[in-house]
């Protein structure tokens, strides 16, 4: 395991609760300004459509794979900054706004993701390109990488929820109940019973703190998260064993929040543990959300690693 140096860099303070949703545009730096609406594509794709944009004429392909209640809105302090070097890519994933909330009989799973991403970066002929992904974004980029490696040139895993993985050890283990029971059970018997607002304060850190805006939000994103709760556990959350890691030859940059939950750090150290080809860093003042509570510094060390892959 290698460990990406310390860049010096200001960075405000972030905090981990889902903020508001970017406005449009964002400069270099990742600072985000106000702008004319985004005009997005779409296309069909393994039997869904996907709303995306591609920014940047050149360059090696970059995509970014935004997490649970995200969009393709998640990266807006991150696509002028990339642009500059390379082609990007940024997309809603399937159920995911502005994508239609269809009832499609699909099973939410980082499989049925990752196989709609491949298929999008074929069709755009963006292949193979840098993944980066976060949250259960992450979880998708890391399963496309083992599936289907002939698309991804390098992976960017910001702690993704491979609760499997914390069986591993004492600690781990009751991390991972710990996180059953006060996170996805509660969510899922509120969906069962028709509680969408119950559902998100089981699943959001902070709800009820929140300004009114951002639950507004949450509230038009429930279609997606009802899609993941109620999802077959074994194959939301899908055991990617530690064989299967190491046997991969895909370099990867693990990022984690220096704020972030005792649970992403013990799966980020097990991921550390079984991969062959990995470097890590600390996003500090940052939350799970870390692309977008210190754009600058995330930008900056993702982007040395890309420069170098």
């Amino acid at each position: 395991m290698r460990r990406l140096p310390l860049l010096c860099l200001l960075a405000a303070c972030g905090g981990g609760a889902p903020p508001p949703p970017p406005s449009p545009t964002a400069g270099a730096g990742g600072q985000v300004a106000r702008g004319a609406p985004v005009v997005l594509s779409s296309a069909r794709v393994n039997g869904t459509t996907l709303a995306y944009r591609v920014v940047g004429d050149s360059g090696t392909p970059v995509v970014f794979v935004h997490g649970s209640l995200g969009d393709v809105r998640d990266w807006d302090a991150q696509i002028a900054a990339f642009a500059q070097a390379h082609r990007v890519l940024v997309y809603s994933r399937r159920y995911h706004p502005p994508n239609a909330a269809r009832d499609d009989s699909q099973t939410y799973s980082p499989m049925l993701h990752a196989d709609d991403l491949t298929a999008l970066l074929l069709s755009l002929e963006l292949a193979p390109a840098h993944i980066v992904g976060a949250d259960y974004g992450a979880y998708t980029a890391l399963v496309l990488a083992r599936e289907h490696p002939e698309v991804v040139r390098s992976l960017v895993l910001a702690e993704p929820p491979l609760v499997p993985f914390l069986t591993h050890t004492q600690t781990g283990d009751a991390l991972r109940r710990d996180y059953y029971a006060t996170v996805l059970d509660p969510a899922r018997a509120a969906f069962s019973h028709g509680d969408s607002l119950g559902a998100l304060r089981a699943f959001v850190p902070g709800f009820d703190v929140l300004p009114a805006s951002t639950k507004a939000v949450l509230l038009r994103r429930t279609f997606e998260l009802r899609r993941e709760m109620v999802a077959s556990r074994e194959q939301y959350l899908p055991v990617v064993t530690c064989a299967e890691l190491g046997s991969m030859h895909t370099s990867v940059l693990l990022l984690s929040g220096a704020r972030s939950t005792p649970m992403f750090r013990a799966i980020t150290d097990e991921l550390g543990r079984c991969l062959s080809n990995d470097t890590t860093a600390v996003i500090p003042s940052a939350g799970h959300a870390m692309q977008r509570d210190q754009p600058p510094y995330y930008n900056a060390v993702v982007l040395r690693f890309l420069a170098t892959h």
